[in-house]
């Protein structure tokens, strides 16, 4: 669990950053309407959640260093107390309450949004805020903007309007220890989904039944949802990337691919395997999953910091260009292939991404254009994949595979630290955890 002192730390972090007199301003999210007068299932804007740990919707953060406040002023405005409401919509913590549990120096109820905006952000020199993010919020901004510099004797409005996000991303993009140990916790009870699934499967099942079998695992263990929607696709629909109909019937000889991570106190894992329907890999499917996973585990290898993400990917593509030779599925030399690409048909996605509290978390890639190195504290996926559609011209027994490997790893200052390897990813082992069932 993340302290109250590190959303403090956080937040002063964030304030250094920022020009001297100045505020910084930053909304939650709002709850979203699903159909009619019902909502979806509240969920915390995560830079608001980065900064706070509040659970709240429609509430503000406001921190400033202007000196007159002396060495910094926080304040949050949250949700009134309102018997009628809390009685369908259940407890608010209000303004009195969120003054001591987040130290603040003042605290405010939602009626008194406008007049707390207006007073932070008068007289100030910079006002750090998210443009463009909510229209709401931006015309509150922006009404406030306009009454300061309709001011009858002089201007009280900033002279500067910046955007905080490039600084808090930079942040976010490094993970603390805590966070790590909270995204461990998440790869665990994803690791869990996984092999409960592995497990339940078998021909005749459905995918939404092995989807089930995650969330419930998920939920649990205190998950209320997934960090992402749950693929599972089964024989050619693994070969689908973003595939989440999860309707289809497994056949026997089907592969299963199983795309699925849990948000854990706000941050989320991001595991894939891939196995089969009836416990045993048949030859060509282990042709091509022995590809992936050789290509994964020289990835792992290789990863440490100083090293960029483009060089893994090219790492990546030469084993699984070599092992498509190898196969027959490509013609020519390895060489000719990773000059022309031909690769790209069959795995056709990059190697990883970002991970922390979105699943394709924040954080620049490039800096001054140019690839940027890894460094301790980033987290990130390595996902390596083969899908072969039914129409390829390649031989009859590898079409209509697909297959990816993915596992989360934080980069330390030897190599990595993966967080999800509680889940079998070798064919023995993957075949043996069936077998149990």
């Amino acid at each position: 669990m993340i302290s109250a002192q590190e959303f403090i730390a956080r937040q002063d972090r964030l304030l250094a950053q920022c020009g001297p007199n100045s505020v910084c301003i930053v909304p939650a999210a709002g709850l979203v309407t699903r159909s009619r007068d019902t909502e979806y299932t509240f969920r915390q804007d995560s830079d608001f959640w980065y900064l706070t740990g509040f659970e709240e919707p429609n509430a503000w953060l406001i921190l400033s260093n202007h000196s007159r406040y002396g060495e910094s002023y926080r304040a949050m405005v949250v949700q009134d107390k309102d018997k009628s409401a809390e009685i369908w919509q259940g407890k608010r913590l209000g303004a009195e309450a969120a003054l001591s549990r987040f130290s603040l120096d003042e605290a405010f109820e939602l009626q008194e949004l406008e007049e707390a905006l207006l007073a932070s952000i008068q007289g100030q020199d910079n006002l750090y805020f998210g443009l463009g993010h909510n229209e709401a919020h931006d015309k509150l901004i922006t009404e406030a903007l306009n009454t300061l510099r309709d001011a009858p004797k002089e201007s009280l409005a900033p002279r500067a309007i910046h955007d905080f996000r490039p600084i808090l991303h930079e942040m976010r993009l490094f993970k603390s220890a805590c966070e790590v140990a909270v995204m461990k916790a998440a790869g665990e009870i994803t690791a869990r989904a996984h092999k409960r699934a592995m497990q339940f499967a078998a021909p005749g099942c459905f995918e939404y039944q092995l989807e089930a079998e995650i969330h419930h695992e998920f939920a649990m263990a205190g998950v209320r949802s997934p960090a992402y929607s749950t693929i599972v696709g089964s024989g050619e629909n693994a070969c689908v990337l973003h595939y989440v109909q999860n309707n289809a019937q497994v056949n026997d000889g089907d592969l299963i691919l199983i795309d699925a991570g849990a948000e854990y106190q706000g941050y989320a894992a991001d595991i894939t395997r891939t196995f089969p329907a009836n416990g045993t890999f048949s030859q060509a499917q282990r042709d091509i999953y022995s590809v992936v996973l050789k290509a994964q585990k020289s990835v792992l290898d290789m990863l440490a910091p100083s090293v960029t993400l483009s060089e893994a990917m090219l790492h990546s593509a030469e084993i699984i260009t070599q092992g498509l030779v190898d196969l027959g599925i490509l013609e020519g030399s390895v060489a000719e292939n990773l000059q022309s690409e031909s690769w790209r048909q069959f795995y056709m996605h990059g190697l990883g991404h970002f991970l922390g509290l979105d699943v394709h978390d924040v954080g620049n890639y490039k800096i001054e254009g140019e690839d940027r190195p890894l460094k301790p504290g980033m987290v990130i996926t390595v996902e390596p994949g083969i899908y072969i559609s039914r129409d390829s011209d390649v031989p009859d027994k590898y079409k209509g595979i697909g297959i990816r490997i993915e596992d989360d790893v934080v980069i330390t200052a030897t190599g990595v630290d993966v967080l999800t390897s509680d889940v079998p990813k070798e064919i023995e082992e993957i075949e043996a955890l069936m077998k149990k069932s």
